[in-house]
Formats: C-alpha cells, sequence, structure tokens
C-alpha cells in the first residue's frame, strides 16, 4: 500500500505517480543507453569482476528472465542468469574455507545483523554497521562488513542512500497522517428499513480508529458539525494531525473540506476509484463487517451505536492485529500474563472474545 504526498498537496499518490513517469523516462533512456553500447562494442567482449557479476546476478534474479529481455541489457538473460546459478554454488561450496583453516567463519547472527542494518539504514557505511554489530556483542571489521555485502548484492553506502523504500518515506511521515471513510449498514427503524452511514477516522501509525458518527442523513450540516468534533481543541481525534486522506465521495463536501483546512488540518483527496491508496481503513471497514455489523441484525440506530462502540472497544484492546506484529494497539495489564486463570471476556453476547489470564 503507497500512497505519497506531492508536496503536500494531493498527498503521496501524487508524488507517486510523477515519480513513475520520472522511473519510466529513466527505463526509457536506459535501455537505449543499452543499445548504443551494444552497437559500440559489436562483437567484443566486456570483461567484469566478480563482484559486479554478483551484483548483476541478485539484480537480474529479481527481474527474471521476461523483464531482462524487456530491459534489453548488455548481457542475456541466460547469461546474468547462469551468474546467478554460479553464485549460489559458490554459496555452497567450502572447499576455499577447507584451504584457510586459520580464517574465523562469521557466525550466521552476524551476518543477519549486517544486512539487516545495511536494508534499513541506506546513509549506513561500513564502518557505521560495524560499531552497530559491536554494540551487540559481536567483535566484526569493516572489511569483513563490506565482504557480507558483497557477497549478498548489497549495494553500497552511497547507492544505497539513493534508493528509500516506500515503506520508509510513508512511516518516516505516519505521525502527521489519518484516514477517514464512510460504510453502511441497514437498520430497521419505525418507517421500515433505512440505509445507516457511518463515518469512521483511523491514525494510520498506531491504527486507532474513532467513531465519528452514524446517521441516515449525511448532509453539509451534519458533516460539518463533525469537522467541528474532529477539530475540537480539547479533545479533537485530528489534533495533532496534518493530512486526512479521503476519497472523492461528495460527502466530504467544500465547506467539510474548508473547515478542516481553517484548523491546519489539510484534506488529501485521493484519486477516483483507488481503495488500496487508503488500505488500513479499508481493511478495517472489512474487519468490523466480517466481525460485527454482518453477524447481527439492528433494530434503531442507538442499537448500532451500542454494536460499534463495543466492537471498538475489543478493536483496540482485546484484538492481535498482523499489521502491528500481532499485537494488541492498547496492552492492558493482563495481557502476557503467565500465572493464573485462564477467563474469558465476552462481547455482543459472545460473538467476540478475549482470553486471558486473572491476577494471581
Amino acid at each position: 500500500m503507497t500512497f505519497i504526498l506531492q508536496p503536500w498537496q494531493l498527498c503521496l499518490v501524487i508524488l507517486a505517480s510523477w515519480m513513475n513517469r520520472q522511473q519510466q523516462e529513466a527505463f526509457d533512456y536506459l535501455r537505449t543507453e543499452n543499445r548504443v553500447l551494444k552497437e559500440q562494442f559489436g562483437n567484443k567482449r566486456i570483461l567484469l569482476n566478480d563482484d559486479q557479476r554478483r551484483r548483476l546476478a541478485v539484480k537480474g534474479k529479481i527481474l527474471g528472465r521476461r523483464r531482462l529481455e524487456e530491459v534489453g541489457t548488455l548481457f542475456t538473460p541466460d547469461t546474468i542468469l547462469r551468474w546467478h546459478r554460479m553464485l549460489i554454488a559458490t554459496k555452497h561450496d567450502y572447499s576455499e574455507r577447507r584451504q584457510k583453516v586459520g580464517q574465523p567463519v562469521l557466525p550466521k547472527e552476524v551476518v543477519e545483523l549486517v544486512l539487516q542494518f545495511a536494508r534499513e539504514n541506506p546513509s549506513w557505511g561500513y564502518d557505521r554497521i560495524a560499531g552497530a554489530v559491536q554494540n551487540l556483542g559481536h567483535d566484526v571489521s569493516d572489511q569483513s562488513v563490506g565482504n557480507i555485502l558483497k557477497e549478498h548484492g548489497v549495494e553500497p553506502a552511497p547507492i544505497r542512500a539513493r534508493t528509500t523504500n516506500w515503506s520508509t518515506f510513508i512511516k518516516a511521515h505516519w505521525d502527521m497522517l489519518a484516514a477517514i471513510d464512510f460504510t453502511t449498514i441497514e437498520v430497521w427503524t419505525k418507517g421500515g428499513l433505512v440505509t445507516c452511514f457511518l463515518l469512521f477516522v483511523m491514525e494510520l501509525k498506531t491504527r486507532r480508529v474513532h467513531f465519528a458518527g452514524a446517521t441516515i442523513h449525511p448532509d453539509e450540516t451534519w458533516m460539518k458539525q463533525i469537522a467541528r468534533n474532529l477539530t475540537n481543541f480539547e479533545d479533537g481525534f485530528l489534533n495533532d494531525k496534518r493530512y486526512l486522506l479521503m476519497d472523492r465521495d461528495t460527502k466530504f463536501c467544500e465547506s467539510f473540506r474548508s473547515f478542516l483546512g481553517a484548523e491546519d488540518v489539510e484534506p488529501v483527496r485521493l484519486p477516483a476509484k483507488s481503495p488500496n491508496l487508503n488500505a488500513h481503513l479499508e481493511r478495517f471497514m472489512r474487519s468490523i463487517k466480517s466481525e460485527c455489523l454482518d453477524r447481527m441484525i439492528f433494530f434503531g440506530e442507538n442499537s448500532l451505536r451500542r454494536a460499534v462502540l463495543e466492537y471498538l472497544s475489543h478493536y483496540h484492546r482485546e484484538r492481535n492485529h498482523q499489521g502491528l506484529e500481532n499485537k494488541i494497539i492498547d496492552l492492558g495489564e493482563e495481557v502476557g500474563r503467565i500465572a493464573g486463570n485462564i477467563e474469558c471476556r465476552e462481547r455482543l453476547g459472545g460473538m467476540l472474545r478475549f482470553y486471558y489470564r486473572d491476577a494471581a
């Protein structure tokens, strides 16, 4: 899931679109440059050292044969994939190690730490990574760090620093981002079956969800009141947020967006038909429907609100979230106890359950 704020005006999505175009143009240029180099070299053989072959083999394996053919590389897909097979064979060839009896072999944990630090910190050089590993009790030199990275096809720091991934970029701005969206549910009233609109707001970094309100008439007056509630200086859910992601639903009217802007919360409208750009909140909608709303019949708005609030209590305090390393958003004291009787807390007539140990 990927969205980007371009000048913080049209969110991460607009910037993503722009960068995709830039990358395509760069891709076309490199493909043309490869053709020119082929014409220049003709039948002459290009000599590469082992490190250069290794780096091309790792990158080429990721692309695969079809995309390598599309790129039009200086070397054929078969050549690059053959290098990759040789790289794998070399990894499991211990003949050189047997000849150098006195050469120490780095533990697997050290190798994994070096690779982890290099991938998570693009600007770290060999010395910085070696120091971080030493902080964890492993003695390793900067030369060993360089050898590990070369062996696994990881680029040097100056190149890694210029290739920040989307995930890292998004997480750097999560503190300021929130998302808002509607879902609907049918409710029985005295007048028959009516459609009720439920409005939720999510803090993307923590996955905390706020139930903004429910109504059968989400008109402009109601939406302006919602904006006031969300930006209330005492307890507004958006008090510390800078950007609010929303789709192009007409219910998010001009007056609603203007009110948010006046309170220093910039509304960011996502492109049409792009639910993946608001994937976290869309996933919550799927959860509340499958675990609660679709399993109940509601008689009146009050019963609907009570059910939603019960589910949110379960969602925040009792439900493990895969996107948060399978942890609970608001950890209670009862979570993680290893002693005491196992108890079960039920909500909505046993439809939602939470197992924990009571205080010993």
